[in-house]
């Protein structure tokens, strides 16, 4: 008996947790279980096909809002390729649809219901060993002989039952690993299936230690954990942050998602002491207006929240990423243009900006026909008009999201963007403003490269400067661009240095002898040095944003962990003279 757990995940990048957990939970029948993970961008007859050359006995698909369409054409071709073999969905786009799934797909054996490790030992006990009676099963839909019918809900498995899923990390190379310390969710967020679960249930510290040790060990990227509030428990999130800072490995990034509000002093400072790079949080602020966050059943201390960040922020050594949502109640458009305002300003190093998904199993899909809340009828159901904001306006803040995550969240050009913020009412106007450039010029949803992102942020923003201003901000675009490459060909919009040819050579030579400003190069001649930096000249200075002559040095062998912008040296014309004995 051959059961294959698969996924369908929505980037190459991504691994299935769920998979590797029920795997390791259901042990004792390990030699029966086969993983199998794919992408979206596979297409249905690949996946088809490799799953047919399996031959599996059973499949059972962990389904989600991006790849339930997908997943169930999956199905109405499996059956008719392998006719005997048994098919189950499970996961939490199955899960609030079990019906509906199985009157429209035949073929389907059955629905796993919630989270999963108990009922698919319980199901293997059914198929493998044969000492279990399918409706002994605790949470299954299925079909019976009068239809549907639905087991015996079971109790939610203890966290520290679970054993730990990841083994040989071969197979995670450039991928993130998620894990899991938590499960549930203490608030009652009502457009969020975490809220249905309220039995909150951590895994024992002991264990959690002693697994991350094993990813720091392996030098793992990063670990993302699912947990939905990582610091509603203050001691278990500082425990595990303690442990991170004192075995840190100087690689290792792990991301949480917390509620900043929490956040107590002597939290701060032990974030503060991080290395840079070391911990990344996500921070779900959804809406500033008070109004909305009642009616969502959200608690948030707004003012605390920005306190947090602030202090966060200051220390420069964590990456902060801060959410909102548009398209909940009572949140029009120019208020959701306040919220963007007011989370901008807090100056995060993402800003997501996301559109409601109405998820069936909700307090919001229930009360949607109050809201008057309009949203797709196919996954991802996401919202096109409520009584608050119209769909002509929630098209309007698709362009500023595409803006925002081409011009802010790439840090691409963070310096340019910078300078060319005053000349707007708001943040949210900038990028408004860009977006009605992209419409206008016919820019809108055109494969554009990273330099042409470059020469159509200076078209746009010379509307709006002087010739003077318009010098300056080609130097902030020629600043960005070296920040991120290194760029040795002639860009059309930079100002022509090629005067200061000289002056390069003879500082790289003298560089090799030397080694003043790039130390970690010992091994290069001077060829080699000017060849892996970049020595510009500028007349207007980015960095301190007045003009005057500098030359900056971009080390490329030492990056921003957050940004991967190379390392900046100031060289001002006078110290360069003298250094290269002009």
């Amino acid at each position: 008996m051959k059961f294959l757990l698969a996924a369908v995940n929505a980037k190459y990048i991504h691994s299935n947790l769920a998979l590797y957990d029920l795997r390791a939970y259901c042990r004792d029948f390990k030699e029966n279980i086969e993983l199998a993970e794919y992408t979206i961008n596979d297409t249905v007859d690949h996946i088809l096909e490799d799953i047919f050359q399996r031959e599996p006995d059973a499949v059972a698909f962990s389904c989600y809002i991006w790849n339930i369409v997908l997943i169930e054409q999956l199905a109405d071709e499996l059956c008719k390729v392998l006719p005997d073999t048994k098919l189950w969905l499970g996961g939490p786009e199955a899960s609030y649809r079990a019906a509906e799934l199985l009157g429209r797909h035949p073929c389907l054996s059955g629905i796993m219901i919630g989270e999963g490790e108990r009922t698919f030992y319980q199901l293997l006990e059914h198929y493998v060993s044969g000492i279990r009676e399918l409706s002994s099963v605790q949470n299954l839909a299925c079909r019976g002989k009068d239809g549907i019918f639905y087991t015996q809900v079971g109790e939610m498995v203890a966290l520290s039952e679970v054993p730990f899923p990841y083994k040989d990390m071969t197979d995670f190379r450039n991928r993130i690993v998620y894990y899991e310390s938590s499960r549930g969710c203490p608030f009652s967020c009502s457009y969020c299936l975490s809220s249905v679960d309220k039995k909150l249930r951590f895994r024992e510290l002991s264990m959690v230690k002693k697994e991350l040790q094993f990813f720091l060990d392996q030098k793992v990227r990063q670990v993302k954990f699912v947990d939905r509030t990582f610091n509603v428990w203050k001691e278990h999130a500082v425990e595990i942050w303690r442990y991170l800072f004192e075995h840190d490995n100087g690689i290792t990034n792990f991301h949480f998602e917390i509620a900043a509000d929490l956040l107590e002093e002597d939290e701060l400072l032990l974030l503060g002491r991080m290395r840079r790079g070391l911990v990344q949080l996500e921070i779900g602020v959804q809406s500033a207006n008070s109004r909305t966050l009642k009616e969502i059943h959200r608690t948030m201390q707004l003012d605390k929240v920005r306190y947090v960040v602030d202090r966060l922020r200051g220390g420069r050594n964590i990456h902060l990423h801060l959410d909102l949502i548009a398209g909940l109640p009572y949140e029009d458009y120019n208020s959701f243009c306040q919220s963007f305002n007011t989370i901008y300003q807090m100056e995060p190093d993402q800003l997501q900006l996301g559109f409601l998904k109405v998820l069936p199993g909700t307090y919001m899909a229930e009360e949607a026909e109050r809201y008057g809340m309009v949203f797709r009828s196919m996954p991802t159901y996401e919202v096109l008009y409520t009584r608050w904001i119209s769909y002509k306006e929630l098209l309007r803040l698709k362009g500023v999201e595409e803006m925002v995550e081409v011009y802010y969240n790439s840090a691409q050009f963070t310096s340019s963007v910078r300078k060319l913020l005053p000349y707007f009412k708001s943040p949210y106007d900038m990028y408004d403003g860009m977006a009605e450039y992209y419409r206008q010029e016919g820019l809108t949803n055109r494969k554009l490269n990273r330099l042409e992102r470059y020469e159509i942020l200076l078209a746009f923003a010379e509307n709006y400067m002087t010739e003077r201003e318009k010098g300056q901000f080609r130097e902030c675009l020629c600043y960005d661009l070296y920040l991120r490459e290194n760029w040795k060909s002639r860009i059309d919009f930079a100002q022509n240095t090629e005067k200061y040819k000289e002056e390069r050579k003879t500082f790289y030579k003298v560089e090799a002898r030397r080694h003043h400003y790039l130390p970690d190069y010992v091994e290069c001649d001077g060829k080699q040095l000017a060849r892996l930096t970049q020595l510009e000249y500028f007349c207007y200075n980015p960095l301190t944003g007045s003009e005057q002559e500098v030359f900056l040095l971009f080390d490329y062998r030492n990056r921003d962990p957050f940004s991967y912008a190379a390392a900046v040296t100031q060289i001002q014309k006078g110290e360069l003279y003298a250094y290269i004995g002009i």
